[in-house]
């Protein structure tokens, strides 16, 4: 395997043959006055994340969400019968720091109120003690009242209420366990949802058909959140006939069937739904490695009348506590752990900020990634049944689930070190940081040989190309997972039922593709490309799903594109390039609010962050443009904003889980880009400061 020689600067610079060369241009000169700052900042970022690493190899930052972590966690302590549990409090203390200007509970800092978090919050407090006379507790409710009450809720926050008494099931969409029972070839079955839906909802399933319910203390009651005389049942469409009204009359028939005991398969597809969930515990650290699974599939397992000790239910409770940071009398919860996402990109970043590939930090950040390979079959299994297991996965362990974004960064990342046959496992002797996490996936160091690396790409490329969906993009853990008829049924507000390609992903597998000599032309390039182009938006900018927003989707194109050697002079491109120009802020940093996603007037504006200044101006470097004063402003801001430790900071959250429904600080993110930006900007100096001839 080739390195891609977009990694390397466009055109070696040529000595002069004559006895004097022509005067630099202005442009060439105007770096100069950012070289030797640069050089510093460099080496201050890397001494950072030399400090911060991990004794067996791995980076891993906080991953931040909003308080519904928290008051889904105090819902599930208080289904176990544990109401006084001290950490209740403690996640109180913690929701309580949270709550906004207007009384209620936001999904992401600055964001507007969102009122099932808000309605969470509420009850959590009260579950700790908190008197519904406070006046904080006053300020909430008006506040949520205002919103509609319990009744304009999400159907998860609905299930949840249900479980605890506090909402009636016959107000909550059914979510059928005989799904379970559908064969793979029915145009609607289980693997048509995308993989975080499945794993959500499965458990959910198990509850809705055996219909739980605790009993909590009186204080816990928030009938005070309903507004009078508003509606219980699902709202429907407004007009007659439409894809909603259909499934809410399939919802109203499976109800009905519920009611009177007419449920001839429900004991096979209570059967199967166990049997999958049990299944997927395997060789992960909770199902699917994620916060609401873990927590769904601990109700389901006591609703199917699992003993609190029984192991598997004391091995689950083991993993979500492992989510937890108490800060002081402040207890709050990560989703799920990013160690291999983290390790890709702070190998990637530290590579292109000039670590030679045989460094240590290097070597033992590639042994960590090839002890997380995949080498079993998962969910994708089923629409890809004759590729080899491969790729990597986002969290610790989580075998079932491979994700074609965190694949792509490691293959990179892995590309960029090279493993010596000696190997010690006693850290690189700057760091001081132990491993937070051991597993017996983990496979044993010495055994990662190069060798054994370039096999381990290989098998991931395989893996890649054969997960590229009909439409010549890739999605996130699926192949071709696009039924838009799913977004249509009634528990299906979490924005998240299905997983189509999307831009940033398929800009980032050029990008990847590029480092083994694919190229424009190839089909599986050109297919990606054409998806690409109809994917654009009007002004030239790319949606981000995974980032915030179209900044991150159109760096992560104009990345993809000039890796790939796609003529970046073409109206389409030069349309991208200029967007992310217009949208430079009045410091020189860019900034996008996560409100783009709710409102696309928000596109590219937003207090300006070194994360988002970092995407942009990468993808200002992909289209060559190192020199403008557009870019020079850009990384200057990057250079001034570096603390004295080495990192940089964010004041706001530019990560995405489920647009519209729940956002992510990657802590990581704010210290990772500046640094992969400045030294990607260094290697483009080596070309645009050389000597003209």
């Amino acid at each position: 395997m080739n390195r891609a020689t977009a990694d390397r600067p466009a055109r070696a610079p040529r000595k002069s043959t004559t006895p004097t060369a022509k005067p630099r241009s202005q442009r060439a000169r105007r770096t100069d006055k950012v070289a030797p700052a640069l050089d510093q900042v460099l080496a201050r970022g890397i001494d950072y994340f030399f400090s911060i690493q991990h004794d067996d190899g791995h980076w891993v930052g906080e991953l931040e969400g909003d308080t519904i972590l928290e008051s889904e966690y105090a819902v599930l302590l208080a289904f176990l019968g544990r109401c006084d549990d001290p950490k209740i409090a403690q996640l109180a203390n913690y929701i309580i720091t949270q709550q906004n200007d207007e009384g209620g509970w936001s999904i992401y800092p600055g964001g507007p109120t969102e009122v099932s978090a808000s309605i969470k919050a509420y009850w959590t407090l009260k579950l700790a003690g908190h008197s519904p006379d406070g006046p904080l507790m006053v300020k909430a409710r008006a506040c949520i009242l205002r919103h509609g009450g319990v009744t304009s809720a999400n159907t998860f926050t609905k299930l949840y209420l249900a479980m605890l008494g506090l909402y009636p099931w016959d107000g909550c969409p059914a979510v059928p366990p005989a799904i379970l029972l559908l064969p793979n070839w029915f145009p609607v079955n289980l693997y048509e949802m995308s993989s975080w839906s499945r794993a959500i909802l499965v458990p959910l399933a198990i509850t809705w058909a055996l219909k739980p319910q605790v009993k909590l203390p009186d204080r816990a009651r928030i009938d005070e959140l309903f507004v009078p005389d508003a509606p219980i049942g699902l709202p429907r469409s407004a007009q007659p006939f439409t894809w909603r009204n259909a499934f809410l009359g399939l919802d109203r028939l499976m109800k009905f069937g519920d009611r009177w005991g007419w449920t001839p398969l429900r004991t096979a597809a209570l059967h199967r739904c166990e049997e999958w969930m049990l299944a997927r515990f395997a060789d992960t650290h909770g199902l699917a490695a994620i916060f609401p699974p873990m927590v769904n599939a601990v109700m389901a397992m006591k609703a199917l009348g699992y003993a609190d000790d029984h192991p598997k239910v004391r091995w689950m409770l083991g993993e979500i506590e492992q989510l937890e940071i108490l800060d002081g009398d402040a207890l709050r919860l990560q989703p799920c752990l990013s160690p291999v996402w983290d390790t890709g990109i702070a190998v990637n970043a530290l590579w292109f900020a000039g670590v030679e590939p045989g460094h240590h930090a290097m070597q033992q950040a590639a042994r960590f990634m090839l002890g997380k390979e995949v080498r079993k079959p998962g969910d994708w299994k089923v629409k890809v049944p004759h590729a080899e297991p491969a790729g990597w996965y986002f969290e610790y362990a989580n075998e079932w689930y491979p994700d074609i974004d965190d694949t792509a960064m490691v293959m990179m990342a892995l590309m960029r070190t090279r493993l010596d046959s000696a190997h010690s496992s006693n850290g690189n002797g700057r760091n001081g940081h132990s491993a937070t996490r051991l597993d017996p996936l983990q496979r044993a160091a010495p055994s990662f040989t190069e060798a054994a690396k370039i096999a381990a790409i290989q098998r991931a490329l395989a893996w890649e190309l054969a997960m590229q969906s009909y439409d010549g993009g890739w999605a996130s853990f699926d192949k071709d997972n696009n039924l838009w008829l799913l977004t249509q049924v009634p528990f299906a507000d979490h924005n998240a039922m299905i997983d189509p390609a999307t831009a940033d992903i398929t800009g980032r597998l050029l990008e990847m593709l590029a480092l083994f000599d694919y190229r424009r032309g190839q089909p599986v390039v050109d297919r990606a490309i054409e998806f690409l182009k109809c994917d654009q938006c009007e002004d030239g900018s790319w949606f981000g799903r995974w980032g915030v927003n179209y900044v991150y989707g159109t760096w992560q194109v104009l990345r993809g594109l000039s890796c790939i050697g796609e003529d970046l002079s073409q109206p389409y491109v030069q349309r991208a390039v200029a967007w992310v120009r217009s949208v430079q802020n009045a410091d020189g940093g860019w900034g996008e609010s996560l409100a783009s996603y709710e409102d696309e007037s928000h596109k590219g504006q937003g207090v300006s962050t070194a994360s988002q200044t970092a995407w942009a101006l990468m993808g200002l470097f992909a289209a060559g443009d190192f020199t403008s004063e557009v870019a020079l402003r850009g990384v200057n801001y990057l250079l001034t904003q570096q603390n004295a430790d080495g990192s940089w900071s964010d004041a706001t959250w530019t990560g995405a889980g489920f647009p519209k429904v729940f956002y992510l600080k990657y802590h990581l993110y704010q210290s990772e880009f500046p640094l992969m930006a400045l030294g990607q900007y260094r290697r483009g100096l080596a070309v645009v400061a050389a000597p003209e001839v």
